[in-house]
């Protein structure tokens, strides 16, 4: 089958490698350009141009895919049987859905018609989810709404983080694509129309989804500390500064703390939350210093009774 693939970053790495692994006819890889990163805010390739030039398939990098000509005359001269869409993070027009006679298939990380949008591994373990998985889908114009062909289940681990949830995911909807791609070719696989009335929605995560809300129980807080990782995080004002939660638990003890009251106990640190729940507090970093753990942090403070954080 003759492919064009479109992904950007890490999570659409090893459907790449995958497709060229199985022998599929990649003619071309389309993926963003360039960005700044890191503190030197160097020009640096995103991670499936890496992969495809490894790999020795041509790249293209367009800043835009929805009126550009050149792009268009370019696919249309491939004529790709597909195009595999996996985090290229550009909405498909309406000119690239009609190209292939086997329509755009999309690799998403969740179990649509759940955690449609741009964040679906962060937002399954921020809402507590234990079980997510990936779904191949034929992309239509909606917002993952497409067809869905494949799904595969996949737990998520108490200990998980968005951090460590991606890659298995990632590794697991590498594997989807191929089954789905031999499915199509054997013409086995229909694509069965989402249940929009099950639809939950996954948004792009901005700064302030990391604030803390100790109205929330200990157990709700900790699911989205774990969710929200590289970015945002979890934060929260001490003293009229911003501090950010690394890393924490619900606290097993009833501490009868009132939401955002704060409480040392011993060399541990404990904040309320509601429903007579708490937080224990492992390690934190106040704005403008280094990560503290609870031991450093309550001997450098001397949290005073009644003291609150939020």
């Amino acid at each position: 089958m003759k492919l064009v693939f479109c992904g950007t970053p890490q999570f659409a790495v090893p459907s790449l490698e995958k497709l060229a692994e199985a022998g599929y006819d990649v003619r071309l890889v389309v993926t963003q350009p360039d960005r700044p990163q890191g503190r030197g805010m160097e020009l640096t390739a995103p991670p499936v141009k890496q992969t495809a030039l490894k790999l020795g398939l041509p790249v293209v990098q367009p800043d835009k895919i929805k009126k550009n000509e050149e792009f268009q005359r370019q696919l249309s001269g491939i004529a790709p049987e597909a195009i595999i869409v996996v985090g290229y993070g550009r909405i498909i027009p309406a000119w690239m859905l009609q190209l292939p006679p086997q329509g755009n298939i999309n690799v998403h990380a969740s179990l649509l018609p759940k955690y449609r949008g741009a964040a679906p591994i962060q937002w399954a373990i921020a809402m507590g989810e234990t079980v997510t998985g990936v779904t191949t889908m034929r992309i239509d114009e909606g917002l993952d709404t497409g067809g869905i062909l494949l799904k595969r289940e996949m737990p998520i681990l108490p200990e998980d983080t968005a951090v460590t949830l991606s890659p298995r995911l990632a590794q697991l909807g590498a594997d989807l694509l191929v089954e789905t791609l031999r499915g199509l070719e054997r013409g086995t696989i229909p694509a069965i129309p989402q249940d929009h009335s099950q639809a939950t929605l996954a948004p792009l995560l901005k700064k302030e989804d990391g604030l803390v809300d100790f109205q929330r129980t200990a157990a709700e807080i900790h699911n989205r500390l774990r969710g929200l990782q590289p970015w945002p995080g979890a934060y929260t004002h001490f003293r009229g500064k911003n501090l950010k939660i690394i890393s924490a638990q619900p606290a097993s003890e009833n501490l009868s703390l009132t939401p955002g009251e704060l409480k040392a106990n011993g060399e541990r640190l404990f904040v309320g939350c509601s429903a007579g729940t708490a937080l224990e507090l492992i390690q934190v970093q106040l704005e403008g210093k280094k990560p503290s753990s609870a031991r450093e942090f309550i001997h450098g403070y001397r949290i005073a009774p009644g003291e609150r954080m939020g």
